[in-house]
């Protein structure tokens, strides 16, 4: 990866100076202690020849997510709060109840407040009530999809959400959200800091596309996979069943393909991958419907995955639109390829069979999956560590085989997307053949 000037350095609340809870199962069977202190640190980059020569104290570094021997909160007298922010998810359930049980059971923390449906909850008008989290309350959510604490989408008002978090003497907001989370996060965080108030803000990110920056894997997206191969499976069922059979499948992936690329090695039955990152020639000799044609004349059957924010060059001409959270509203690829496979075609006078499938508001609504279910644990358990040794402003992040603390300001508002000459996409490309066909 290209070298990165980012500040990797975690806000903390005040010195830690409260025994930890788990001070009693703080040491494992060989005799080491299960603590991890500050100076653990994860190196940003794995490879030798690009960190050689780098000094340990300027090489960048992320420091190493887990429980401290040291906290800052009494769990006696804090009040904590989670809200899930933005799309549904696969997983959000699981982060919720891993949350509540490690505060409550293992840190002892017996208040902890559910705020209902995203940023309103914090705001009056909407008269959304406050949820009591216990280990009753969050039973069995797990085995359920979207989020027990529902969700939306928009921005509300920094400070009337700190007045809130004032009002109900909150000392540590867990946030469960994608990129736009993250950035109301950091406002919070600030907010907060201008205030000198004492409350830390923890992030866990979340989004199916998987494309939030310092971030290698986000939740929910091994499950979205999962389904997505579903899809690819009827899509390629289909499609054989008929002459000139076409199975086209739209996927999740406003700015990235991570989901598409991926789903297309696990079900290695699609013949072209469309992803953000590359653009899309449809016409000509080297365009994309020339090479389904080509492929139709080869094997009598295609399918095609193309990631929602393909292509989104060929509606310069419409308005633009923002949902209610500032989003750009794509225009939908998936629709428009439909049209113009079937006009050209049609043109040529060739018959075909055109499936179009897609399974975006399955996946995301869906519970996790085993890999996922594990994976949410983890992430919640370890945002509870740093919230409670008084850190602040920080995400949780998985980065290198590793559970990392990232500041919030350090991955808000930029994205992570595909390397085109990376070992995914050449993968796919591999795979899926589709060069080998664009080319004739």
């Amino acid at each position: 990866m290209k070298k990165m000037n980012i500040n990797t350095t975690i806000s903390v609340l005040g010195p830690a100076r409260i025994p930890s809870p788990l001070t009693s199962q703080g040491v494992t069977r060989d005799g080491k202690t299960r603590f991890m202190k500050d100076e653990y640190r994860i190196s940003v980059d794995v490879r030798v020849d690009r960190i050689a020569g780098e000094n340990k104290d300027s090489l960048l570094s992320f420091e190493q997510a887990g429980p401290r021997e040291k906290i800052y909160f009494d769990p006696s007298k804090l009040k904590c709060a989670v809200v899930t922010c933005g799309g549904l998810c696969p997983g959000l359930n699981d982060i919720i109840r891993s949350l509540v049980l490690e505060l409550y059971h293992v840190y002892g923390v017996k208040t902890i407040y559910g705020i209902r449906h995203g940023l309103q909850g914090f705001i009056p008008k909407y008269g959304h009530e406050l949820i009591e989290l216990n280990p009753e309350r969050v039973s069995g959510i797990q085995n359920t999809g979207g989020s027990m604490l529902g969700s939306s989408r928009g921005g509300q008002d920094i400070g009337e959400i700190v007045d809130c978090l004032e009002r109900i003497g909150v000392g540590l907001l867990f946030m469960v959200g994608g990129d736009g989370t993250l950035m109301a996060s950091k406002a919070i965080g600030d907010e907060i800091l201008n205030r000198g108030l004492k409350i830390s803000v923890v992030g866990i990110p979340k989004t199916i596309d998987n494309d939030i920056f310092l971030v290698s894997r986000s939740f929910g997206f091994d499950s979205a996979v999962d389904v997505a191969t579903l899809a690819i499976k009827g899509a390629h069922n289909e499609a054989e069943a008929y002459p000139n059979g076409i199975g086209l499948i739209k996927l999740m992936g406003r700015h990235a393909g991570f989901l598409a690329a991926t789903a297309a090695l696990a079900q290695p039955d699609a013949n072209f991958v469309l992803i953000p990152e590359e653009e899309i020639l449809l016409h000509g000799e080297n365009g994309l419907l020339a090479a389904v044609e080509r492929r139709l004349a080869l094997r009598r059957h295609a399918v095609i995955i193309v990631a929602e924010g393909a292509g989104q060059n060929f509606f310069d001409d419409k308005d633009i639109e923002h949902d209610a959270s500032g989003n750009l509203k794509l225009k939908d690829i998936g629709l428009f390829l439909k049209t113009e496979i079937s006009t050209y075609f049609k043109s040529k006078n060739i018959p075909i069979s055109l499936k179009y499938i897609d399974p975006s508001y399955i996946i995301r609504s869906l519970p996790a999956n085993a890999n996922d279910s594990v994976f949410c644990g983890l992430l919640a358990r370890d945002a509870v560590h740093a919230g409670m040794a008084g850190k602040t402003n920080l995400l949780i992040s998985f980065w290198n085989n590793n559970y990392v603390h990232i500041p919030m300001d350090a991955s808000a508002g930029q994205r992570k997307k595909i390397d085109p000459s990376g070992k995914l996409w050449q993968s796919v490309l591999e795979s899926t053949g589709q060069n080998l066909l664009f080319n004739g």
